[in-house]
């Protein structure tokens, strides 16, 4: 039955959570037995148990529950072929949407050799918007876990294909997450090819690309600041904040410093 598949997947994590503390008295117990089902079932026939499955997977990642060869061994191939082009349509959607989710979880290194090829397809995929629109969203989280390097060589070009978009919900995910993709890159590109793209997204003839366009004008003005002088940084969040200066912190003052946080475009609010 799914409903007991489901409910045996919300086990997953609190189980691993008790293997691990216990690691001395069974020390192989997880890797033989519960990562196996945890795979198996991110290809379930019901989509409810992949769900299930999908969230017991990241809630094992966020916690570094699981060996870096099962990420690269298991995990990461069943993802591919999830998300393969002559894979079935709901399969795909639910693989490039975990994959955005996992990326911030896993080593730079295998983020840029195992997904970020298939990421930069999939941005490009004709024939599901959704896939386009999932990728749209999660850029900027891609960008920041692969770095400046593999973001202006690789992920740029494919910014500006979705920025183009002809679906305008693609045009206003990007809009969304513009400060996050420049605060990546190098001064550079932000002021030759991203300003000028920005300006495009700001100018776009749908008014709600316009809208998300003007709502991340300031943020993305931004990660122009110089952030020794500015103080402006990005938390781990994806929030853009204000490191307070020493003549704050060295004052006696009462009042508020500048512990100012500012939503980030890539945040939903």
């Amino acid at each position: 039955e799914p409903t007991v598949r489901t409910e045996l997947m919300e086990q997953i994590p609190p189980i691993a959570i008790f293997l691990q503390e216990s690691r001395p008295k069974f020390p192989t117990a997880f890797f033989e037995y519960l990562m196996p089902i945890v795979v198996r079932y991110l290809t379930d026939v019901n989509n409810q148990v992949r769900k299930a499955g999908q969230e017991a997977l990241l809630i094992l990642l966020e916690q570094d529950l699981v060996a870096q060869s099962d990420i690269e061994n298991k995990v990461c191939p069943i993802l591919l072929d999830l998300s393969a082009p002559d894979s079935d349509d709901e399969y795909k959607v639910e693989a490039v949407n975990i994959i955005c989710k996992m990326a911030s979880m896993l080593s730079r290194t295998t983020v840029e050799h195992m997904l970020l090829p298939r990421f930069c397809e999939l941005c490009s995929d004709g024939k599901l918007f959704q896939v386009r629109k999932i990728c749209a969203a999660n850029f900027g989280d891609i960008c920041n876990a692969v770095g400046q390097e593999a973001t202006e060589r690789l992920l740029i070009p494919k910014f500006f294909e979705l920025c183009s978009d002809s679906v305008w919900g693609m045009r206003k995910a990007c809009a969304e997450c513009f400060m996050a993709v420049s605060y990546t890159t190098s001064p550079e590109v932000r002021r030759s090819k991203l300003s000028p793209l920005f300006i495009s997204l700001i100018s776009d003839t749908c008014r709600w690309v316009r809208q998300a366009a003007f709502q991340s004008l300031g943020p993305f003005i931004s990660t122009f600041a110089n952030p020794s002088s500015a103080g402006l940084y990005i938390r781990e969040d994806g929030t853009l904040s204000i490191r307070p200066s020493t003549q704050d912190v060295n004052s006696n003052s009462c009042q508020p410093s500048n512990n100012i946080t500012l939503m980030s475009s890539s945040t939903n609010a």
